[in-house]
């Protein structure tokens, strides 16, 4: 070979080279742009589809009340659309055999929508048993928009555990966002309109959602349906899997523990000096709090292994509620529910980064499913509780709540401590 013919190869080669490296990049680029498109999709479908099913509920009763109904089947028909949630795991199965898990959330939505829209339209018609079997079909289909669409976010943050955990702060935003959205659209355009106008809006809104699903990327099915546990085995495999089953038991406590903060928020104006309106503002705090603490997730994401995570932010959580009790001003008040918001938030981000970690493949949508209802009823169970217990002292079920959260952390360090042990 010549000099010149040398030369000739090198370059060759060192241009091929710079073509790969630059190929590299592009798909590099082209990948985290896709990443960013998925992520925004997700958000809008995400907030859309929970908007709807947080707001729905305050429709019905609206509904119901202002139309001359009295207030025992206003309260049945709001527990028609939301105690079927528990029963979420039922039907969750779908997302891990199907083969796109996307047509699943999808469908649900559409469901969703149009049996909440059939319920309103058919209720000043219908005797109450028909639109309540209706909201019943509507609450079925619930946990499916909010943990089954959750059961989407890994296959679309991209394998690094940094956009997965940034990822899973925009899914907590997501849920306080539309915690507010949906009740509050609901308020307004009843006052403008009426309760059935706002939810034909809220049903219109999960048509949409449906749509903006069908964008999102497609993730190819981890196993064959044939593989996939039953509703019952998947109970007993959290059970048996120890970063699962304190995932579980941590979610289910805190989420019972925080719900007493909105009971205890009114009942404690009169102690703190201020006018009963003033609870809106503890409250807003709480939901301001939870806003910030998922935008710090998103803006530094969470490193420490989810599992250990979770038992100290539970504790953290805990701390913030024993704050609000002993709270003996106003302010101390406002800033200690704004930090049990943040807290909260911190906390389901690393129950989030637990169920996607932790959840083998071939169950991670049953799993996030069985997870979430099981959240969604310890939530309602302890407003319910706080409710029974704030006669006697205003600030006991925060006692209690604070109480609860210790007793399960120091359980969960136990456990992690015998698995250890027997390691």
């Amino acid at each position: 070979m010549t000099q010149d013919e040398g030369t000739q190869t090198k370059r060759g080669n060192a241009g091929g080279a710079a073509l790969g490296l630059a190929g590299k990049y592009r798909n590099a680029g082209a990948n985290q742009s896709g990443t960013q498109g998925g992520l925004v999709r997700y958000v809008l479908a995400a907030t859309l589809a929970r908007s709807a099913d947080g707001g729905a509920v305050v429709a019905i009763v609206l509904l119901a009340t202002t139309s001359g109904a009295s207030g025992w089947l206003a309260g049945i028909l709001g527990a028609c659309i939301t105690a079927p949630h528990l029963l979420g795991p039922l039907v969750a199965r779908s997302l891990d055999t199907a083969k796109d898990g996307r047509s699943v959330i999808a469908w649900a939505c559409v469901a969703h929508g149009a049996t909440l829209a059939a319920a309103v339209l058919l209720f000043p018609i219908t005797p109450p048993v028909v639109p309540g079997l209706l909201l019943i079909a509507s609450g079925l289909v619930g946990p499916l928009l909010t943990g089954g669409i959750s059961s989407r976010l890994a296959a679309i943050a991209g394998p690094e555990r940094s956009s997965q955990r940034r990822a899973q702060g925009w899914d907590v935003a997501t849920y306080g966002i539309s915690g507010t959205i949906g009740p509050s659209m609901v308020a307004a355009v009843s006052s403008w309109a009426n309760p059935a106008t706002a939810a034909l809006i809220l049903a219109g809104a999960t048509f949409v959602a449906a749509a903006v699903v069908r964008l999102l990327p497609s993730a190819p099915s981890a196993t064959v349906a044939a593989e996939v546990p039953r509703p019952g085995r998947i109970l007993l495999m959290m059970i048996s899997n120890g970063p699962l089953r304190r995932t579980l038991y941590l979610t289910v406590v805190v989420a019972l523990s925080v719900a007493a903060l909105p009971i205890t928020a009114v009942a404690s104006t009169g102690e703190l000096d201020v006018a009963p309106a003033a609870a809106g503002i503890l409250t807003a705090a709480y939901g301001l709090g939870g806003l910030l603490g998922s935008a710090g997730v998103m803006i530094r994401p969470l490193r420490t292994d989810a599992d250990p995570l979770m038992t100290w932010l539970a504790a953290a959580v805990g701390i913030a509620l024993s704050g609000a009790a002993v709270a003996g001003t106003f302010p101390t008040a406002v800033a200690a529910f704004a930090c049990a918001g943040v807290l909260n938030s911190y906390f389901f981000a690393s129950t989030l980064a637990a169920r996607s970690e932790y959840a083998p493949p071939a169950a991670r949508g049953q799993i996030f499913v069985w997870i979430g209802a099981l959240k969604i009823t310890a939530g309602s169970a302890g407003t319910a509780l706080a409710g029974a217990l704030i006669a006697p002292a205003s600030r006991f079920p925060l006692y209690l709540a604070s109480g609860l959260i210790v007793v399960t952390v120091v359980t969960s360090l136990l456990d992690r401590r015998r698995e250890r042990f027997r390691s």
